[in-house]
């Protein structure tokens, strides 16, 4: 007799990594490919961080932690709150977790009942509503496009009013989001974050981001409500992915929730992790480099795809990804991105990971890697669609 499997378990893959067991499996075989499709920073922890690491290796027993995270490390993630941005967020509304990925399971978890509806737009980031699913929560997708800068609205939240299930019980929302690298622009930030109050609706701020912006200005959450959960991460702008670091703002009636889930959960982040997200926040002169490399490889991008007739392209904000509209190509993006990289050695993430409605059309380029890797990309795909 056949023993079951978990019905929460059966969430679809995350596309981007097939599309690197793909590329890494060519690469075995003596290819080059250039590496287009991972939202993951080239460089790694700076070198003040590692430093830091290095003496408490030395020195620190490491063990576990409180399940919010060292008190130093809240400490210094509300300093940067002053700093960047002028918020006030005492330390006590800062919980430490295990990446965004850990901060995200223990929001869904205080935040939502099983049934609970969340609205989140598509295209999105997929792992939201994947793990929304395995916890129970309906997620409901809102279809954005260029129309509203591929971001949820107000206006798309009152049409959902009017439908009989009425608004949802939270909404996602990311600025710069993944994949388009959009920002949600600081007055309809406000709106949305007032609308969201004013109607009981849970509002979630993915901000792992912050930091990555070119010429435009990223709103947090923490600054306009008190209610919403803010989510953040030492992966993107601190380069610290494979350390497992995030952290949550959070309303003070959800930190003993927090807490007690966390415990059980997790226990704590980790320690050796920690000691480094703390050094990082004065590794500011690393980090900016790396964002105005960023910036280059943007301009790279927008200047040179055109040359293969990539011209549709979302607006590219923040983060470090362009997408681009393939509809004219006459070619679903599963299978376009599947011949770019068997035949142009680019490897690139089909659109359908971010959105099941119109992501056969297109197809997300992530530029976090470094600048001759973005110009030999472009010259690559310039021959192959020659």
């Amino acid at each position: 007799m056949a023993i079951k499997i978990a019905q929460r378990a059966l969430v679809p893959p995350f596309i981007v990594m097939d599309v690197m067991r793909e590329a890494a499996a060519l690469e075995a075989a003596g290819r080059s490919i250039m590496h287009l499709e991972v939202g993951q920073p080239s460089t790694g922890i700076p070198a003040g961080a590692a430093r830091a690491v290095a003496r408490a290796l030395e020195n620190d027993p490491l063990g576990y932690t409180l399940a919010g995270g060292m008190p130093a490390l809240r400490e210094r993630i509300a300093r940067h709150y002053r700093e960047t941005s002028g918020i006030d967020v005492p330390a006590e509304r800062i919980f430490v977790t295990i990446g965004s990925s850990g901060a995200f399971v223990l929001a869904f978890l205080a935040a939502f009942e099983a049934g609970d509806r969340v609205a989140l737009a598509a295209p999105g980031y997929p792992a939201y509503r994947h793990t929304l699913t395995s916890l129970g929560i309906v997620p409901e997708l809102i279809e954005v496009d260029a129309a509203t800068r591929y971001q949820p609205t107000v206006d798309h939240l009152k049409k959902m009013s009017r439908q009989p299930e009425g608004l949802p019980d939270g909404l996602i929302v990311a600025s710069p989001a993944n994949p388009t690298g959009s920002v949600i622009l600081p007055e309809a930030f406000r709106e949305l974050a007032a609308f969201c109050d004013t109607n009981g609706v849970r509002l979630i701020s993915d901000e792992i981001y912050h930091g990555i912006t070119y010429g435009v200005e990223a709103t947090s959450a923490a600054g306009v409500s008190e209610n919403a959960i803010v989510v953040n991460s030492f992966s993107k702008y601190f380069s610290m992915t494979g350390w497992r670091l995030g952290w949550l703002v959070v309303p003070t009636d959800l930190l003993r929730p927090l807490e007690c889930l966390a415990q059980n959960l997790f226990i704590s982040p980790p320690a050796i992790s920690q000691v480094g997200g703390i050094a990082v926040f004065d590794c500011r002169d690393e980090l900016d480099a790396n964002v105005a490399r960023y910036a280059r490889n943007r301009e790279v991008l927008l200047r040179r795809l055109p040359e293969s007739g990539f011209t549709r392209f979302a607006p590219a904000d923040g983060a470090f990804y362009i997408y681009a509209d393939i509809s004219g190509f006459g070619e679903d993006a599963a299978v376009f991105c599947k011949r770019m990289l068997n035949e142009a050695g680019v490897a690139t993430t089909p659109g359908i990971d971010f959105d099941p409605f119109h992501g056969h059309q297109f197809v997300r380029f992530s530029f976090a890697r470094s600048t001759d890797d973005m110009e030999e990309a472009c010259t690559r795909l310039a021959k192959w669609r020659a």
